[in-house]
């Protein structure tokens, strides 16, 4: 199972919310949808879901137009949202029917998800007894009620601690594992980075970056030097390519633009008699990425 997004643009009057996206998000392999406010990662989720009719570009289930009527969809939306008063089980069963499901199907399939999320003590309760974390829970088994083919989930480890957010990293692997489609959209990098196999990140509706986050970030990775010098020797390696120089107890850091770089800097450092102990690529991390790409903290 797939899901394309092929060239998708929409627009509000003037304003382009997003502009010529394409992704594919493949079954098993959890997609990041990524970007800080404002960047077109609601608009893309809202046309996914036919909220938003797209103006230009199709997307696509399969090879062909996405409908709800073709596939199951599953989505927790940013804005949660419960009835307080309604118990668990009840909003559980509700959830299912108007999913097509039976009122039985829908119970058993609740109870289930309840034991995954180690919640099946508090079917009886009403939701406004729940923690938020809690609640979060009972929101995310409404998403699974009815074992989606497509899983869109955003900002799902909003409010939760770190042992409900492993909880929730647990599911999202197991519904990859099952073959499902999964897209989610989170500030949480550290989760994005373990999770996702694929990303993009947006920044005011245009892609800045696209691919494999191994590759995006092996493409943004930066040359770093460990050497052992005199002091003397830093004012030498100030050339261009030379990001940044630090000293530590250990020696100097250099951090360089490429490796290419590095060729001229050995040159200075032979040129000095000074010793290399380590020369290694260090891998950025997504955080690093998303704030150099899009100019901002998460």
């Amino acid at each position: 199972m797939s899901l394309s997004v092929e060239g998708v643009t929409k627009r509000f009057g003037a304003e382009c919310a997003v502009e010529n996206l394409s992704f594919t998000a493949r079954s098993g392999e959890p997609f990041a949808l990524l970007g800080s406010n404002g960047a077109g990662k609601t608009t893309t989720i809202r046309m996914i879901l036919g909220l938003y009719p797209v103006d230009q570009g199709h997307i696509r289930w399969n090879g062909e137009r996405l409908t709800r009527k073709r596939v199951k969809i599953g989505y927790l939306p940013e804005e949660r949202g419960l009835y307080p008063k309604s118990t668990v089980i009840e909003q559980l069963t509700y959830f299912g029917v108007l999913r097509d499901m039976s009122a039985r199907a829908a119970v058993t399939s609740a109870e289930s998800l309840l034991e995954r999320l180690q919640m099946i003590e508090h079917k009886g309760k009403r939701v406004e007894e729940l923690s938020k974390g809690n609640q979060q829970k009972i929101q995310l088994a409404a998403t699974l009620i009815n074992d989606p083919d497509l899983i869109i989930l955003d900002e799902p480890f909003s409010g939760l601690d770190p042992l409900n957010a492993e909880m929730l990293r647990d599911v999202v692997t197991h519904y990859a594992k099952k073959g499902r489609v999964i897209l989610f959209s989170s500030h949480q990098m550290d989760s994005v980075e373990n999770l996702c196999r694929d990303m993009v990140i947006l920044r005011q509706g245009k892609t800045m970056v696209r691919g494999t986050i191994r590759d995006v970030k092996k493409a943004y990775g930066r040359t770093r030097l460990l050497v052992t010098a005199e002091e003397d020797v830093v004012t030498r390696l100030r050339v261009d390519g030379v990001v940044s120089i630090e000293q530590a107890a250990n020696g100097i850091h250099l951090t360089l633009t490429d490796e290419a770089v590095a060729l001229r800097v050995f040159k200075i450092l032979a040129d000095h008699n000074v010793f290399v102990s380590r020369f290694e690529l260090q891998e950025p991390t997504l955080r690093e990425i998303f704030i150099e790409k899009v100019g901002g903290g998460t």
